[in-house]
């Protein structure tokens, strides 16, 4: 019983971690892409007439 709770609980830790570090690359790549696009905006912003 103790070893299937062990092996339980080291499964949710690796699962974890390994979610932990895909969070953290698509946060770190939508922030990248959000800054530049946003500076493509900003730098295109003098070519707009109204």
């Amino acid at each position: 019983m103790e070893e299937k709770l062990y092996k339980t609980m080291n499964g949710a830790g690796t699962m974890n971690i390994v979610l932990g570090i895909v969070s953290l690359a698509v946060g770190v790549a939508s922030g990248v892409l959000l800054i530049i696009y946003g500076a493509k905006l900003l730098a295109g912003k003098s070519k707009i007439l109204f």
